[in-house]
């Protein structure tokens, strides 16, 4: 498969041309339909590494053992934490809700891949009572780096433009998450086994972008017909 995009090695990247261009419009969609599938890893997976927690040790890792989430694949080959999006969308549906939280607990983020709308406010939380350093890598949002003592239990921020912003946590060094920026609300995150769906889709012709932190991206044309699934099915691979 021809790659679209090459390896990304933790900068802030920009999301697909419409939704860096005009602004999407809200509207009712009557007789939608809707895009779902799997994305799979091609090729044998590494083994999953275990985070060595060399601090905070009676927190870091509380709630169970810490691996490094950059690359989760299923028993079936399921892809999680890979973002599914239509690039190309001007109108559509509403956004389902404009709460978004991004929590750090027990020394990594929660989710580690969020998806937030364009302009929106995000809490972004300490769960765990110690120190916490949150510090974003962006180009087209202001980048921030911000101390979390214990008693800073809540901060907000707000992502005024479509990015793909990289977070670590200063404090400790192998925290690591992605906050996906997007004006269209055709945008998810693949579950544990790879899997994802668009609802509510407006019949048309559409470019869908896959986007792995570690895999890459790709981009793949579908038609969407009224009140109808399109299935698709996207393969990425180690490079």
């Amino acid at each position: 498969m021809k790659r679209i995009a090459t390896v990304l090695l933790g900068a802030a990247v920009a999301l697909g041309p419409s939704l860096s261009g005009a602004a999407y419009q809200a509207a009712e969609v009557k007789d939608g339909g809707s895009i779902s599938g799997t994305v799979k890893l091609n090729g044998t997976p590494p083994p999953v590494k275990a985070i060595e927690v060399t601090k905070d040790k009676e927190v870091c890792g509380k709630g169970g053992k810490l691996v490094d989430e950059s690359l989760l694949v299923g028993p079936k080959g399921g892809v999680q934490y890979a973002v599914v999006s239509i690039t190309d969308i001007a109108k559509g549906k509403k956004w389902a809700s404009e709460k978004f939280t991004f929590d750090q607990k027990n020394c990594h983020f929660v989710p580690h891949v969020l998806v937030v709308k364009t302009g929106a406010t995000v809490d972004i939380l300490n769960s765990d009572g110690i120190l916490h350093n949150i510090h974003t890598f962006s180009t087209k949002n202001a980048a921030f780096n911000v101390a979390m003592p214990k008693f800073k239990k809540k901060i907000e921020k707000t992502f005024a433009a479509p990015e793909i912003v990289r977070t670590a946590c200063d404090a400790h060094a192998w925290m690591a998450g992605w906050i996906v920026v997007s004006e269209s609300p055709y945008a998810v995150v693949t579950d544990a086994d790879g899997n994802f769906k668009l609802e509510n889709v407006p019949p048309g012709n559409y470019k869908v972008e896959v986007w792995h932190e570690k895999l890459g991206k790709v981009v793949k044309e579908v038609t969407v017909k009224a009140k109808e699934e399109t299935k698709l099915g996207v393969e990425l691979a180690l490079k």
